[in-house]
Protein backbone atom coordinates (compact mmCIF):
# COMPACT_ATOMS: atom_id res chain seq x y z
CA UNK A 1 0.00 0.00 0.00
CA UNK A 2 1.34 3.37 -0.70
CA UNK A 3 1.11 5.88 2.52
CA UNK A 4 -2.69 7.31 1.63
CA UNK A 5 -3.92 3.83 1.04
CA UNK A 6 -2.43 2.67 4.53
CA UNK A 7 -3.46 5.84 6.26
CA UNK A 8 -7.27 5.12 4.90
CA UNK A 9 -6.50 1.42 6.14
CA UNK A 10 -6.38 2.33 9.73
CA UNK A 11 -9.07 5.42 10.18
CA UNK A 12 -12.00 2.64 11.40
CA UNK A 13 -9.40 0.82 13.90
CA UNK A 14 -9.84 1.72 17.86
CA UNK A 15 -7.76 1.95 20.34
CA UNK A 16 -7.60 1.75 24.11
CA UNK A 17 -5.32 4.12 26.27
CA UNK A 18 -3.46 3.34 29.29
CA UNK A 19 -6.21 4.52 31.66
CA UNK A 20 -8.92 2.58 29.01
CA UNK A 21 -10.20 5.17 27.40
CA UNK A 22 -10.88 4.44 23.45
CA UNK A 23 -9.33 6.64 20.94
CA UNK A 24 -9.38 6.53 17.11
CA UNK A 25 -7.00 8.08 14.36
CA UNK A 26 -7.83 11.87 14.62
CA UNK A 27 -6.93 13.53 10.73
CA UNK A 28 -5.82 17.01 10.48
CA UNK A 29 -6.59 18.55 7.17
CA UNK A 30 -5.28 18.04 3.81
CA UNK A 31 -3.12 20.55 1.87
CA UNK A 32 -4.58 23.01 -0.98
CA UNK A 33 -3.23 23.17 -4.48
CA UNK A 34 -1.54 25.94 -3.77
CA UNK A 35 -0.03 24.87 -0.65
CA UNK A 36 1.13 21.84 -2.69
CA UNK A 37 2.89 24.37 -5.45
CA UNK A 38 4.26 26.48 -2.52
CA UNK A 39 5.75 23.13 -0.55
CA UNK A 40 7.52 21.85 -3.29
CA UNK A 41 9.41 25.10 -3.79
CA UNK A 42 11.09 23.81 0.37
CA UNK A 43 12.22 20.41 -1.31
CA UNK A 44 15.51 19.34 -2.41
CA UNK A 45 15.25 19.57 -6.53
CA UNK A 46 11.49 20.95 -6.18
CA UNK A 47 10.02 17.39 -6.31
CA UNK A 48 7.44 15.88 -4.28
CA UNK A 49 6.24 11.91 -5.36
CA UNK A 50 3.48 11.81 -6.37
CA UNK A 51 2.49 9.18 -3.83
CA UNK A 52 3.24 11.80 -1.18
CA UNK A 53 1.50 14.57 -3.22
CA UNK A 54 -1.77 12.32 -2.81
CA UNK A 55 -1.44 12.11 0.80
CA UNK A 56 -0.73 15.19 1.50
CA UNK A 57 -3.81 16.70 0.07
CA UNK A 58 -5.75 13.70 1.87
CA UNK A 59 -4.04 14.72 5.03
CA UNK A 60 -1.53 16.57 6.45
CA UNK A 61 -0.70 14.10 9.37
CA UNK A 62 -3.05 12.84 12.48
CA UNK A 63 -3.08 12.52 16.15
CA UNK A 64 -2.31 9.91 18.12
CA UNK A 65 -2.51 8.69 21.78
CA UNK A 66 1.05 8.39 23.21
CA UNK A 67 2.70 10.61 20.12
CA UNK A 68 3.55 13.88 19.54
CA UNK A 69 1.24 15.11 16.90
CA UNK A 70 1.86 13.04 13.36
CA UNK A 71 2.73 15.25 10.23
CA UNK A 72 3.91 14.75 7.22
CA UNK A 73 4.29 18.31 6.16
CA UNK A 74 7.06 19.12 8.42
CA UNK A 75 9.98 19.99 5.91
CA UNK A 76 13.73 21.20 7.79
CA UNK A 77 11.87 21.87 11.58
CA UNK A 78 14.16 19.41 13.04
CA UNK A 79 17.96 20.49 13.42
CA UNK A 80 21.14 18.16 12.92
CA UNK A 81 21.31 18.64 9.49
CA UNK A 82 25.15 16.77 9.51
CA UNK A 83 23.01 13.45 10.02
CA UNK A 84 19.65 14.42 7.76
CA UNK A 85 20.26 17.16 5.34
CA UNK A 86 16.71 17.17 4.14
CA UNK A 87 14.05 15.49 6.73
CA UNK A 88 10.47 15.22 7.52
CA UNK A 89 9.76 15.27 11.36
CA UNK A 90 7.17 13.09 11.50
CA UNK A 91 6.73 12.95 15.22
CA UNK A 92 8.43 13.44 18.91
CA UNK A 93 7.78 11.47 21.76
CA UNK A 94 7.65 14.17 24.21
CA UNK A 95 11.06 14.01 25.67
CA UNK A 96 13.25 15.66 23.17
CA UNK A 97 13.15 12.37 20.88
CA UNK A 98 11.92 12.36 16.97
CA UNK A 99 10.66 9.89 14.01
CA UNK A 100 12.35 11.37 11.09
CA UNK A 101 12.13 10.54 7.36
CA UNK A 102 15.57 11.19 5.60
CA UNK A 103 15.19 12.97 2.04
CA UNK A 104 17.78 12.84 -0.51
CA UNK A 105 18.81 15.65 -2.80
CA UNK A 106 16.91 14.50 -5.54
CA UNK A 107 13.37 14.60 -3.67
CA UNK A 108 12.92 10.68 -3.06
CA UNK A 109 11.46 9.98 0.45
CA UNK A 110 13.20 7.48 1.91
CA UNK A 111 13.96 5.50 5.33
CA UNK A 112 12.35 6.46 8.68
CA UNK A 113 15.15 6.81 11.60
CA UNK A 114 14.45 7.72 15.07
CA UNK A 115 16.55 9.65 16.97
CA UNK A 116 17.20 9.86 20.43
CA UNK A 117 19.26 11.97 22.75
CA UNK A 118 19.62 9.73 25.79
CA UNK A 119 21.12 7.82 25.14
CA UNK A 120 22.47 9.36 22.09
CA UNK A 121 21.85 6.92 19.49
CA UNK A 122 20.33 6.54 15.38
CA UNK A 123 17.99 3.71 14.55
CA UNK A 124 16.35 2.60 11.44
CA UNK A 125 12.87 2.70 12.24
CA UNK A 126 11.15 1.93 9.34
CA UNK A 127 11.68 1.11 5.25
CA UNK A 128 9.32 4.11 4.37
CA UNK A 129 6.49 5.77 5.20
CA UNK A 130 3.68 3.20 4.47
CA UNK A 131 5.33 0.98 7.61
CA UNK A 132 5.96 3.67 9.55
CA UNK A 133 2.51 4.22 9.70
CA UNK A 134 1.93 0.88 10.04
CA UNK A 135 4.14 0.89 13.36
CA UNK A 136 2.17 3.38 14.37
CA UNK A 137 -1.15 1.69 14.03
CA UNK A 138 0.87 -1.62 15.56
CA UNK A 139 1.52 0.31 18.39
CA UNK A 140 -2.13 1.39 19.46
CA UNK A 141 -2.75 -2.28 19.00
CA UNK A 142 -0.33 -4.12 20.97
CA UNK A 143 1.86 -1.23 23.50
CA UNK A 144 5.10 -2.02 24.72
CA UNK A 145 4.60 -5.46 22.44
CA UNK A 146 5.28 -2.90 19.10
CA UNK A 147 7.98 -2.41 17.38
CA UNK A 148 7.82 1.00 17.84
CA UNK A 149 7.78 0.68 21.77
CA UNK A 150 10.45 -1.50 21.68
CA UNK A 151 13.16 0.56 19.64
CA UNK A 152 12.12 3.23 21.62
CA UNK A 153 12.38 1.29 24.98
CA UNK A 154 15.25 -1.62 23.80
CA UNK A 155 16.69 -1.16 21.32
CA UNK A 156 18.13 2.34 22.24
CA UNK A 157 20.00 0.56 24.80
CA UNK A 158 21.24 -2.28 23.18
CA UNK A 159 22.81 -0.24 20.71
CA UNK A 160 24.35 2.17 23.10
CA UNK A 161 25.84 -0.66 24.99
CA UNK A 162 27.09 -2.11 21.93
CA UNK A 163 25.31 -5.33 22.16
CA UNK A 164 24.01 -5.02 18.46
CA UNK A 165 25.69 -2.41 15.95
CA UNK A 166 27.25 -2.22 13.04
CA UNK A 167 30.29 0.39 13.34
CA UNK A 168 33.18 -0.52 11.52
CA UNK A 169 37.09 0.84 12.41
CA UNK A 170 38.60 3.12 9.63
CA UNK A 171 39.48 0.02 7.88
CA UNK A 172 38.12 0.00 4.87
CA UNK A 173 37.76 1.92 1.53
CA UNK A 174 34.59 3.89 1.08
CA UNK A 175 34.24 6.01 -2.50
CA UNK A 176 32.28 8.87 -1.85
CA UNK A 177 32.05 9.36 -5.67
CA UNK A 178 35.34 11.67 -5.58
CA UNK A 179 34.35 14.14 -2.96
CA UNK A 180 36.90 15.42 -0.75
CA UNK A 181 36.51 14.48 3.00
CA UNK A 182 37.99 16.45 5.53
CA UNK A 183 37.88 13.01 7.78
CA UNK A 184 38.84 13.41 11.73
CA UNK A 185 41.97 11.77 12.83
CA UNK A 186 40.06 8.70 14.16
CA UNK A 187 36.66 7.77 12.89
CA UNK A 188 34.17 5.02 12.59
CA UNK A 189 31.97 4.07 9.41
CA UNK A 190 27.92 3.12 9.63
CA UNK A 191 26.84 2.22 6.56
CA UNK A 192 22.98 1.46 6.59
CA UNK A 193 22.17 0.75 3.26
CA UNK A 194 21.15 -2.65 3.23
CA UNK A 195 20.37 -3.01 7.02
CA UNK A 196 17.79 -4.23 8.44
CA UNK A 197 15.47 -2.09 10.68
CA UNK A 198 16.62 -2.07 14.76
CA UNK A 199 19.31 -1.55 13.06
CA UNK A 200 21.49 1.99 14.27
CA UNK A 201 24.74 3.31 15.65
CA UNK A 202 25.52 5.79 19.09
CA UNK A 203 26.26 9.13 17.38
CA UNK A 204 27.28 10.59 21.10
CA UNK A 205 29.90 8.38 22.25
CA UNK A 206 32.55 10.92 22.20
CA UNK A 207 30.17 13.58 23.66
CA UNK A 208 28.62 16.45 22.50
CA UNK A 209 30.94 18.35 19.45
CA UNK A 210 31.67 14.82 18.27
CA UNK A 211 31.97 15.57 14.74
CA UNK A 212 29.85 13.77 11.99
CA UNK A 213 30.23 13.55 8.14
CA UNK A 214 27.50 12.25 5.82
CA UNK A 215 29.25 12.14 2.05
CA UNK A 216 26.47 11.27 0.12
CA UNK A 217 22.69 10.91 -0.34
CA UNK A 218 23.19 7.04 1.39
CA UNK A 219 22.47 6.11 4.76
CA UNK A 220 26.00 6.26 5.20
CA UNK A 221 27.81 8.24 8.17
CA UNK A 222 31.73 9.21 9.65
CA UNK A 223 31.73 9.29 12.97
CA UNK A 224 34.62 11.13 15.04
CA UNK A 225 35.94 8.69 17.72
CA UNK A 226 37.72 10.56 20.45
CA UNK A 227 40.28 8.92 22.45
CA UNK A 228 40.32 10.13 26.08
CA UNK A 229 43.90 11.22 27.00
CA UNK A 230 45.75 10.65 29.95
CA UNK A 231 46.95 13.05 32.35
CA UNK A 232 50.71 13.19 30.95
CA UNK A 233 49.23 13.31 27.04
CA UNK A 234 47.15 16.27 28.26
CA UNK A 235 49.84 17.92 29.87
CA UNK A 236 52.21 17.82 27.55
CA UNK A 237 50.01 18.29 24.54
CA UNK A 238 49.99 14.52 23.11
CA UNK A 239 53.25 14.73 22.00
CA UNK A 240 55.82 12.11 22.21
Amino acid sequence: MNPKQKLESILTNKYESEDGDLYKVELLDGMTNEEIVEYKKQLPNNFLPTEIEELLKFSKGFEFYGLEEVRFDSFGHFGFEEMFPNSIQLAGDGFGNFWILDIDTKGNWNSVYYVCHDPAVIVKHSENLSQFIEQVDEYGKKGNESTLDIIHEQTVMEIWTEKVGIMEKNEKDYDFENKKIAFPEMFLIVDLTNEPIKTGFPWGKSGPNTKIIRPTDKPIWIVEKKVKQGFLSRLFGGKK
